[in-house]
C-alpha cells in the first residue's frame, strides 16, 4: 500500500468496540475534540462504512470531498483546521442511502481511505471502526502493518454482555499484534439534567474490573449525559462547539492525557 500521505501523521489510534451500541463513534469524536483543545491536530477516519456516524457528530451532515492532486482532502470542522474527517457518509448522494457491500469491495474502499487521503500535518489520526472483528479490521490491520500504530481504545458499557464482546476484540488485537493502549467503560451512570446526581442506571466498575484482569490501563469512566445528546441531535454542530463546557470535559481531557502518555506526547506547534 502507497502510504505517503500517512506521512504526516505522527500517531495513529484505533477505537474498537467488539459490539455495536456502546458509544464508539461518540467517544471517538469526544477524543479528538479533547486532543484539538490540548493544541494538537487531529484526524478522524470513519470506516464504519455501514453506520458511518461522525459527519453528523461533528456537524458536517451535507459537506462534499474534494480532490487535489494529492488525493482527496478531508472535511475540516473549524477554521483552524486542527480537526479533520474523512467518511463514506461524504460521498453519498443521500445521507439515509444504504451501503449494501460485499467484503471485497469494502476493502478497496478502506484502502482507498488510508492511501488517497491528503491527511498533511497531523498529531493524532483517530480511526472509528465498526463494531466486531469482520473484515474491515483485518483490512486496517494489514494496511497499518509497517506504520505501527500506537495502539486501540477498547470501548465497552458496564454490562457483561458488553464486555464478552470486549474481550473478543482484545483477543483480536492480541492475534494481529495491535497493542492495546486501555479501555473506557461508556454509559457508566447517568447524570439527572435536574439535579446533576450520578445514576448506576447500567451498573458499573465493569470495564475497570475487565482492564485489571487483562493487564490494561483503565482509561476512564464515562457516564451519559442527556445535555450532551441533546447537542448531538442538534444541527449545525452544536456538540462540537460546547463539549468543552460540558461535564463529560473533564473526564475526557484525563483520558486524552493518558492516551497521550501511553503514545509519547507530541510537541504542538
Amino acid at each position: 500500500m502507497d502510504a505517503s500521505n500517512l506521512k504526516g501523521v505522527k500517531h495513529i489510534i484505533l477505537v474498537l468496540s467488539g459490539k455495536g451500541g456502546v458509544g464508539k463513534s461518540t467517544v471517538t469524536t469526544e477524543l479528538a475534540l479533547s486532543l484539538v483543545e490540548c493544541g494538537l491536530r487531529v484526524g478522524i477516519l470513519d470506516i464504519d462504512l455501514t453506520g458511518p456516524s461522525i459527519p453528523r457528530m461533528l456537524g458536517l451532515d451535507g459537506q462534499q470531498v474534494h480532490q487535489s492532486s494529492s488525493g482527496w482532502i478531508p472535511v475540516y470542522s473549524d477554521d483552524k483546521k486542527n480537526l479533520s474527517a474523512m467518511s463514506i457518509g461524504f460521498l453519498l448522494n443521500n445521507k439515509d442511502d444504504a451501503i449494501i457491500w460485499r467484503g471485497p469491495k469494502k476493502t478497496a474502499m478502506i484502502k482507498q481511505f488510508l492511501q488517497d487521503v491528503a491527511w498533511g500535518e497531523l498529531d493524532y489520526l483517530i480511526i472509528d471502526t465498526p463494531p466486531g472483528t469482520s473484515d474491515e479490521h483485518i483490512s486496517v490491520a494489514e494496511f497499518l502493518r509497517d506504520l505501527h500504530p500506537d495502539g486501540a481504545v477498547m470501548v465497552t458499557t458496564p454490562q457483561g454482555i458488553s464486555l464478552s464482546d470486549v474481550r473478543k476484540e482484545i483477543s483480536f488485537c492480541r492475534k494481529v499484534g495491535i497493542p492495546i493502549l486501555g479501555v473506557v467503560e461508556n454509559m457508566s451512570g447517568f447524570v439527572c439534567p435536574h439535579c446533576t446526581e450520578c445514576s448506576d442506571i447500567f451498573a458499573r466498575g465493569g470495564g475497570e474490573a475487565m482492564a485489571a484482569e487483562y493487564g490494561l490501563e483503565f482509561l476512564g469512566r464515562v457516564p451519559i449525559d442527556p445535555a450532551l445528546t441533546t447537542l448531538i441531535e442538534a444541527d449545525g454542530g452544536s456538540f462540537t462547539k460546547r463539549f468543552t463546557q460540558s461535564a463529560l470535559y473533564p473526564i475526557f481531557k484525563t483520558i486524552a492525557d493518558r492516551v497521550v502518555r501511553s503514545c509519547g506526547p507530541v510537541s504542538a506547534e
